[in-house]
């Protein structure tokens, strides 16, 4: 696991510049540093070793031409295959790494190398006969690439932080992200925060050439169920396509160990894995928020030593500009925090753990997806459904009508994904400043296009799968990760593994009470069913354990003296003012505190914006 960074060259300076942008990413690769320069490019890298640990793995690495050179961040997980391949092809290896897979197989397939892979991955490959630069991002995004135009100078890296430092970097916030933020807790678009840097989406790659840019996918997300299977064989076929997932994420040259809470997802993964060590955090004694004295019990009871840390509140709080700069655009999910421990922990045993994210979105586990046809009402004819709920929307506030209100809508007018913070008519009634925002449903317009007559669930699935994955759940796991130097890998986000969901039927990934005589069993339902299958009788329970999700009690702190007016002050500061009509900031801080409303994740999500808009704009703030 790496970084890199890199700019079209057009300065006398480049070596400087490029030595200062790789400070900032050095967190990503504490090992060893490398560059490249010439008059056209300039790349950078920052290597944390994990294959082929000598020298001969640093990096930028060359073709045995000299004409191609890489920049790489990720793994490789069948490059041996690859590579044995290449060889019988004539081409001749000097390194025993993954990196250089990537050179070779460029060379020979182009931009078709990227469907032979699997793996984790974000690299950019220079061409110095073409005057081309080449880079791809990985199938679900979970290594992230960002590329910016400033002026006549081409950017590109893996963090937006080692652009500032380049001198024809403009800083600007792009407003139109802060407004979407407030609705999804994430930077849903392209554009990021920093206004004319972008993300390069999952599962595609680019080509820069005389100043243009053409990006192209390269990979899609396709469900097609196949009926014939029954359930008990495609609990067998999880079985074993797991199993192979994860003997191929823990190729390494180092010690790897795993993550571990009490849910199924990383028990799953540890327990079948045979690392000697998982990493559990939490907060205070109450179960709802510690998961340490269950991971203990499971972790003995699978013959695996458990490392874990209570996180103090104080310490929690004091660490959010640190996780804020990390994180480069702001993030408003509370267990990113949570996770940065949990890494910082772990770095200090091993340089690689295996984690459990992915397995929601794609065996269907998250607990929304169990409310499409949960219910009688949900069969009852839609007009008439549209109907009530256009007449409860018009009723006072009270228990019991949102239902009828949800129901009313479709899941394309009602679902943009886990987090829904404020509604597009309160985001502008609390912004002081106007934006040209979108609409979040036409955010998430493109993505339900391409899933047109699927069922409600796979709707919900795919959005997912290309949204709230890529920008909250894989972003917080690569960032807290790297800044702590520790190579975090996800067995279940495999393209193997998604081949093998995308044929699974609807009523095995996520089922429902009256369908089942085990209600225990309802979202993940045929991967629970392989979990058990494959954990020890005596941990068996964990498949139908609900999953709390690194639990922070955010809640209960604001709440509390000492941090209700920590917040109060941002809240009523110079930066606040520019964006926002304070007195609605402190009203809902008020109203939290009095108990008239649970306000704390729409608390949460304007004050890490400020917390990260205080790193970045300091100027300003």
């Amino acid at each position: 696991m790496c970084g890199f960074t890199g700019f079209t060259n057009h300065t006398n300076d480049s070596n400087r510049i490029l030595g200062e942008m790789l400070d900032k990413i050095r967190h990503r690769g504490p090992d060893a540093e490398g560059s490249y320069i010439d008059e056209f490019v300039a790349l950078g890298h920052r290597r944390l070793s994990i294959i082929d640990v000598s020298e001969a793995g640093n990096q930028p690495l060359y073709s045995e031409d000299g004409t191609l050179v890489l920049v790489f961040n990720g793994e490789i997980y069948n490059y041996q295959t690859i590579r044995e391949e290449l060889i019988r092809k004539g081409y001749r290896f000097a390194t025993q790494t993954d990196s250089e897979v990537l050179i070779y197989g460029y060379r020979e397939y182009g931009e078709k190398l990227l469907r032979k892979l699997r793996g984790m991955f974000s690299f950019v490959i220079w061409d110095k006969e073409k005057k081309t630069l080449f880079g791809a991002r990985d199938f679900f995004g979970i290594k992230p690439l960002y590329y910016a135009q400033m002026g006549k100078t081409f950017l590109f890296g893996s963090e937006i932080k080692s652009f500032l430092c380049h001198p024809d970097f403009k800083k600007e916030l792009n407003t139109d992200a802060l407004e979407s933020y407030l609705t999804f807790q994430y930077s849903p678009c392209a554009e990021t925060f920093f206004k004319g840097v972008y993300k390069l989406p999952p599962a595609h790659y680019f080509t820069y050439k005389d100043g243009k840019m053409d990006i192209q996918q390269y990979w899609e997300v396709c469900f097609r169920p196949d009926e014939k299977p029954g359930l008990d064989q495609w609990v067998d076929r999880i079985s074993d396509t797991f199993h192979d997932s994860v003997k191929a994420h823990k190729i390494a040259d180092v010690e790897v160990g795993s993550f571990l809470s009490s849910g199924v997802d990383s028990s799953y993964v540890a327990a079948i894995a045979d690392v000697d060590k998982t990493f559990t955090v939490g907060f205070g004694q109450e179960e709802r928020y510690n998961e340490i004295g269950w991971a203990k019990e499971f972790s003995n009871a699978i013959g695996i030593k458990n490392y874990s840390k209570v996180i103090q509140p104080e310490e929690y709080w004091e660490k959010l500009p640190l996780i804020q700069y990390h994180m480069d655009e702001p993030l408003a999910d509370p267990s990113a925090v949570a996770l940065y421990f949990v890494c910082n922990l772990a770095s200090q045993s091993v340089k690689v753990v295996l984690s459990g994210e992915g397995a929601d979105e794609i065996f269907g586990g998250y607990n929304v997806y169990s409310d499409p046809g949960a219910t009688f009402y949900d069969r009852l004819p839609a007009g008439f459904k549209r109907g009530v709920a256009s007449v409860a929307g018009k009723l006072p506030a009270r228990r019991g009508l949102n239902f009828f209100v949800r129901k009313g809508r479709t899941v394309e007018e009602r679902f943009i994904g886990n987090a829904y913070m404020f509604s597009p008519k309160d985001r502008k009634e609390l912004l002081r400043i106007r934006t040209n925002a979108p609409d979040p449903t036409a955010i998430t317009k493109p993505f339900y296009d391409q899933v047109q007559g699927h069922d409600d669930v796979t709707k919900m699935q795919y959005l997912d799968l290309h949204m709230w994955m890529a920008g909250d759940i894989l972003l917080k796991a690569d960032k807290m990760s790297m800044a702590n130097s520790l190579e975090v890998r996800v067995p279940f986000l495999d393209k193997e593994i998604m081949a093998l969901a995308e044929q699974i039927p609807t009523r095995y990934r996520v089922t429902h009470k009256e369908t089942t005589a085990d209600t225990k069993y309802i979202t993940k339902y045929a991967m629970r069913l392989a979990a058990k299958k494959d954990t020890p009788p005596e941990t068996a329970k964990t498949a139908a354990k609900k999953k709390l999700g690194f639990p922070v009690p955010i809640r209960v702190w604001l709440k509390e003296d000492g941090y209700y007016n920590k917040v109060k002050k941002a809240f009523t500061g110079k930066a606040a003012e520019q964006f926002f009509h304070t007195e609605k900031l402190v009203q809902l801080l008020d109203d939290h505190r009095a108990g008239k409303a649970d306000n704390s994740r729409k608390i949460w999500t304007v004050y890490m914006f400020l917390v990260w808009y205080g790193v970045y704009f300091k100027e300003n703030a």
